[in-house]
């Protein structure tokens, strides 16, 4: 656990290095800016014949405690008792923060991307929400609702990596995925239990399990298709399904723990 001390002198380090960037760009430096994504028109699924595919997600097996997160360090955190966001199991072994979508089998189709904003807040010393998808070219704006210093930290393998510093309440910023990932991992420098994923894909077919497991995948046209459902410590499962003009069907899968 780091010491108050420690965690100031982080938060001037970093506040020293946002001043640089800031400088670096009023001289015409700085990263260069990421490419517009160009949305065709038009969604390319006929919608009277789009089907859906739909489900649950469950954990198998003994869960493990959650972690306790120490945030003492940084009184504008909050007291402790807050608990890791890593592994959550609910009733019925309902497991929530799976990232679930189409893998393969749209083909060459490409579709609109939403101009809607996707929102990742960080408060109460934690990423909201922990699990999330967006559309490449789709605008995610990121917010720091807490008194106290942040830096946002993305550390993508095919999009480009960035690191920000966020040290005032209220501060926003917008970032464009130019390709898709999934998952790209995000933390903070400053709060090292701060973290969260973003599943960044060329289409819309994407869901993140609440707390009852389930998951929704609806307007997909005809086809066979393969689904994978990621989760950040217990890996991913697939299975292929093949949905007709209008049809619905039904997916379970199950992550198995110890004990199962």
């Amino acid at each position: 656990m780091r010491t108050r001390s420690g965690i100031w002198s982080i938060r001037a380090r970093i506040a020293l290095g946002v001043l640089a960037l800031g400088l670096t760009a009023a001289c015409g430096g700085g990263a260069p800016a990421e490419a517009p994504t160009t949305a065709p028109v038009a969604n390319p699924v006929d919608q009277a014949t789009a089907g859906a595919v739909i489900g649950r997600i469950v954990f198998e097996g003994t869960v493990p405690a959650p972690a306790s997160i120490k945030m003492t360090a940084d009184p504008n955190c909050g007291s402790d008792g807050s608990m890791s966001e890593a592994l959550i199991v609910g009733d019925g072994g309902a497991l929530q923060n799976v990232f679930v979508y189409v893998k393969d089998g749209l083909g060459n189709l490409t579709f609109p991307v939403p101009a809607e904003m996707v929102i990742l807040d960080q408060k109460g010393c934690h990423y909201v929400p922990h699990v999330l998808g967006v559309q490449v070219g789709q605008p995610v704006q990121i917010v720091n609702s807490d008194a106290t210093l942040h830096n946002v930290h993305a550390a993508g393998k095919t999009n480009r990596e960035f690191n920000a510093g966020q040290p005032i309440q209220g501060m926003k910023m917008t970032h464009t995925f130019t390709t898709k990932e999934v998952m790209v991992p995000f933390k903070c420098d400053v709060h090292g239990w701060m973290n969260a994923w973003v599943g960044v894909l060329d289409h819309p077919f994407f869901s993140v399990t609440g707390r009852d497991g389930a998951f929704s995948l609806k307007g997909l046209p005809p086809g066979t298709y393969t689904i994978e459902a990621w989760h950040e410590t217990l890996g991913t499962e697939t299975q292929t399904v093949t949905i007709g003009a209008k049809e619905s069907k039904d997916l379970a899968f199950t992550f198995r723990g110890a004990g199962a």
